[in-house]
């Protein structure tokens, strides 16, 4: 039988997230407790199971008033929903005009805005969609009207920026007007989103000492920060983490390897410099990008690919999903994990709704009030750890008590010794 070691997960605090899966389910989990230390569960699960609608992006813009969801999937529509309880509010299909069924160009990126493009009313809602040949387009639609009557508002606008390649990670700033994309046989290509123009492009590093070339193939990235659109994190799929600014050079700045499978999930922290990196083995580990050093691993193995990663917006938590069917949350101080909640399906991505709020556990708990470790303890202390006895001190304890046994034994039989003693001296005498 092989050797099976079981996690204290300790829960976590009040929280509420959405996660998507190959079979197009939207499954919601909360942690609600008085205490903050709920263990999350499943209670909302929306769609029907179908293969066809497997959710290949997502992107949330939770306000507190009529927040939205926006949801693409293989199929080609693109779905705007309610993250308060699933309710649909248009469906709109992202099929071109160039005769390519969505299936053979499936969407690689989708970013809904949060603020107002192209000068429209509030009641509208502006999306960004990315197909994996290059196909973007942004298009504003009117929300508070039927799904079935729901048609592009104000000037759309449609460009071409593949270069051959197949597109598989975009992002867009947290200013909303760059937009970040990179993919197999595309380099990495930072776009102004007002003028839909190119203004910067990555540089393949050189050939190394053998003269082997490593081919363009980035899997994953992410801004290091919302309010600078110079700085962003690559992965690629020969497992290696590439630190970019557009301001400095078009090589990467900084440059190591995670591992040894394709790097599949990168996400930033709220400080500006860590970074959190998943791979195809189902290793999650946190780096400081200053300097490209490993900060620790996460305890706890995946035994699946990581597929995505997403921050916390106040507790000290990230959330990570992949297809071993379990989101698992995680603590980002000590690496060690909060709770897992397994969810039947293999899982695509995952997001936290910022504005749940647990009325019973907001009177007793804030995110500042949240403690980060085990049980009361102080930011300083550790836990007590039990150590095996080493050799050395087994053999000391076994000395010392070979030594009590001599003793014992000498004060046992003392009378025959000194008998003994007297009667050689007779003898020599």
């Amino acid at each position: 039988m092989p050797r099976t070691t079981t996690l204290d997960c300790p829960g976590c605090p009040p929280l509420r997230a959405l996660t998507f899966d190959e079979l197009g389910l939207i499954k919601v989990i909360e942690a609600r407790d008085k205490q903050g230390r709920a263990k999350p569960k499943v209670v909302e699960r929306w769609g029907d199971p179908d293969s066809s609608k497997c959710v290949l992006a997502a992107s949330i813009h939770d306000r507190k008033s009529d927040p939205l969801l926006a949801v693409a999937r293989r199929n080609g529509t693109v779905e705007v929903l309610n993250p308060l309880n699933g309710d649909l509010r248009f469906a709109v299909s992202n099929a071109s005009n160039n005769g390519v069924q969505p299936e053979d160009d499936p969407v690689a990126g989708l970013h809904l805005f949060a603020k107002k493009k192209l000068e429209l009313a509030s009641r509208s809602c502006t999306l960004l969609t990315c197909t994996t040949k290059g196909n973007a387009s942004i298009r504003s639609f009117e929300v508070n009207k039927p799904s079935a009557d729901v048609s592009s508002t104000g000037s759309s606008r449609t460009w071409s920026i593949g270069d051959g390649g197949c597109i598989l990670c975009s992002k867009v700033d947290g200013s909303e007007n760059y937009f970040l994309l990179g993919g197999k046989r595309v380099e990495m290509n930072v776009w102004d989103l007002d003028s839909c123009a190119k203004i910067w492009t990555s540089k393949p590093p050189p050939k190394n000492s053998l003269g082997i070339f490593t081919p363009t193939w980035f899997t994953s990235a992410t801004f290091l920060s919302k309010d600078d659109h110079r700085k962003f994190v690559a992965g690629t799929n020969s497992h290696e983490v590439r630190l970019y600014d557009i301001s400095a050079q078009r090589r990467p700045v900084i440059s190591f390897d995670f591992r040894e499978t394709a790097i599949k999930s990168v996400a930033e922290d709220l400080d500006g410099y860590t970074i959190y990196v998943g791979n195809g083995s189902g290793d999650l580990a946190s780096f400081d990008i200053r300097t490209g050093k490993l900060l620790g691993c996460f305890l706890g193995k995946c035994s699946g690919s990581i597929r995505s990663i997403a921050r916390h917006p106040e507790f000290p938590v990230i959330a990570s999903c992949g297809l071993d069917s379990y989101l698992r949350l995680w603590n980002v101080k000590t690496r060690q994990l909060l709770s897992a909640v397994h969810l039947k399906q293999h899982l695509t991505n995952v997001l936290f709704d910022s504005n749940f709020a647990d009325e019973e556990a907001e009177v007793a708990h804030s995110a500042a009030d949240w403690p980060l470790h085990e049980d009361e303890r102080g930011e300083g202390e550790t836990p007590p750890v039990k150590r095996k006895k080493s050799k050395e001190k087994k053999g000391i304890k076994k000395d010392a008590e070979a030594k009590s046994g001599n003793k014992e034994s000498s004060e046992e039989y003392g009378g025959k010794k000194v008998k003994s003693k007297n009667s050689s001296k007779r003898l020599k005498m």
